[in-house]
């Protein structure tokens, strides 16, 4: 480790916090239908599209409306997205002449991209046609990015409101997050990493001849705009295999820099949001200090294990860290610190092989994933993942104290506690359950790199990173069979949307609720007991439910390598 790095990793936080208050206002007088400086240009659009679509932007829906209205709009667009991964081979903008996508594969992209997940047992340019790339993937990279943003709004719209079945209208916020939010940072993100040196075109790939005298084909495309969405909306499918370690997908160490800040942007500001709309901002950055204890310590254990590097190296003499895996560009502390930041946020883009870490190293972001990717977490998502933790976390002072546990002026209750507990468990589920199936399938094991406790781990990464909708994929392990597609899909979904009905239950629960005057026994939610409470809660839970089989995995495989077994 070096001063420089972090010098770097202090750099990354102070940018990040520097944007949570002014995009935290934007976005709350966006989500309260305040006026912007946008306005004057996005609002006619905005009436247009509700004209269009027969939507009444007045109306509000209660928990159970909204809902269905969300999972309505995520079905509609898994159909769409599936059958164009079937049909492209037949359709314009393909210029390679793509094929169509196997049904299986299909099935599990689809998923992918409408979960926020962005999973992908594929090679982009080597599978996808322009048009599906466009139209398919960063249209659903902006829509479920957009949808995450809105279920946010309404459960923090829960602790806010009091007395009232209504928590908006899902149109209405899908919409304004993507024509207030999403787009207008994306256009000039996108010029800024076409400047950098993106592609950013409809024409062929090239072909190029090597200095050998070699045939090469370079694939270009119209990457920089999916790229832009990409990281922004903490979706993370790559346009091209290597993803954020290919030159053309992230060119420079300034683009790098900016890549990362963007995943963790708009998550962080969202606790500026709930801060501002529950009327204390202190409770949004109480929020932001869990999400950042828990950072730093992933960010530390992370750089110290790769600049540590392995027995073996060192015993050699070759004592400068852990470099195989990394992109050369970026460097072990670019490395370590871009594989926590896009694990805490569910985005999954990588600028490193996390395969190639070494155990420890590698478990770190496995671990962001476990706990449901709630520090800073997917747009959205992760704060909603919080706030699920939360509760639990005033539970238990309750419990402490001998009294009703309240949460910014609301109680809570058995139905919020049950509906948290809920949407915690059903986690663990896909990821252990799955994991123990494919560990005993002999197809399923045929299909790992490595064997002993590194095979494992790759086993164990692959459903957790489907299930926590992150999408990163660990290596070694051929994903694109039908076991792997098939059950890698329903974990996916299941992540996204098993865990977002009981979100949304709590939310209309609380709106109904009176709003309380904070008394001389209410547990204050503002300072560092209240953090520490969160954290532990956090770590105890996330401990007794993986520490198993963390210990079969990156522990294990660690003593090993310490005894100078490699795997």
């Amino acid at each position: 480790m070096t001063f420089i790095g972090w010098i770097q990793i202090a750099l990354f936080c102070a940018v990040v916090i520097a944007l949570v208050k002014p995009l935290g206002w934007y976005m709350t007088r966006v989500f309260s239908g305040e006026r912007t400086f946008l306005s004057p240009i996005v609002s006619p659009v905005e009436t247009v599209l509700y004209k269009i679509a027969g939507v009444d932007s007045r109306s509000e829906q209660d928990w159970l409306r909204y809902t269905v209205s969300m999972l309505i709009f995520h079905v509609g667009g898994f159909i769409i997205l599936y059958a164009l991964l079937r049909l492209q081979g037949a359709l314009p903008f393909n210029p390679q002449g793509m094929t169509a996508v196997a049904p299986d594969l299909s099935f599990n992209t689809a998923v992918s991209f409408v979960t926020n997940t962005n999973w992908q047992n594929y090679g982009g340019e080597t599978t996808m046609s322009y048009l599906t790339q466009m139209l398919g993937l960063t249209h659903q990279n902006f829509l479920s990015a957009a949808t995450g943003i809105a279920l946010a709004v309404v459960l923090t719209r829960g602790f806010a409101r009091s007395s009232t079945r209504n928590l908006g209208n899902f149109w209405v916020d899908v919409t304004r997050a993507t024509l207030y939010i999403l787009l207008p940072i994306c256009i000039p993100y996108t010029l800024f990493l076409v400047w950098q040196g993106m592609p950013q075109t409809l024409g062929a790939y090239v072909d190029a001849t090597t200095l050998e005298g070699a045939k090469q084909t370079i694939a270009v495309g119209p990457v920089a705009s999916q790229v832009a969405i990409k990281m922004l909306g903490t979706n993370g499918g790559g346009f091209f295999n290597a993803n954020a370690a290919h030159p053309f997908e992230n060119p420079t160490a300034f683009s790098n820099f900016i890549q990362m800040i963007s995943i963790f942007a708009i998550g962080a500001a969202l606790t500026n949001v709930f801060g501002r709309m529950v009327g204390n901002q202190r409770q949004g950055w109480a929020i932001l200090a869990v999400m950042g204890v828990l950072f730093i310590t992933g960010v530390a254990v992370c750089y110290w294990a790769e600049a540590s590097g392995t027995t073996g190296l060192n015993a050699l003499g070759l004592t400068g860290g852990n470099m195989e895996g990394k992109e050369v560009r970026f460097g072990i502390v670019s490395s370590a610190l871009f594989a926590v930041v896009t694990t805490a946020a569910s985005c999954g883009a990588v600028n490193a092989m996390h395969d190639s870490f070494t155990a420890l190293g590698g478990m770190i972001p496995m671990i962001n994933m476990q706990l449901g990717e709630i520090i800073v977490g997917g747009v959205g998502a992760g704060l909603y993942g919080m706030l699920i933790f939360v509760i639990i976390s005033i539970f238990v002072a309750g419990l402490m104290v001998g009294r009703t546990p309240e949460y910014v002026g609301k109680k809570i209750e058995s139905k919020e506690v049950k509906m948290a507990m809920l949407a915690i468990l059903i986690l663990p589920l896909m990821y252990l359950g799955f994991s123990a199936v494919a560990c005993v399938l002999p197809s399923a094991v045929a299909s790992i790199a490595n064997a002993g406790p590194h095979g494992f781990s790759e086993i164990l990464y692959l459903f957790t990173s489907s299930t926590a909708n992150n999408g990163s994929a660990f290596g070694g392990i051929t994903g694109n069979t039908f076991f792997y597609n098939t059950t890698g899909g329903v974990a996916m979904f299941v992540g996204r949307f098993l865990m977002i009905v009981p979100a949304m239950a709590i939310a209309g629960a609380l709106a109904e609720k009176k709003a309380l005057a904070p008394s001389v026994g209410t547990f204050p939610t503002t300072g560092g007991l209240f953090v520490g409470l969160v954290v532990g809660v956090i770590l105890i839970v996330g401990g007794l439910t993986f520490f198993p089989a963390l210990a079969l995995g990156p522990i294990v495989e660690h003593l090993a390598m310490t005894a100078g077994t490699l795997y």
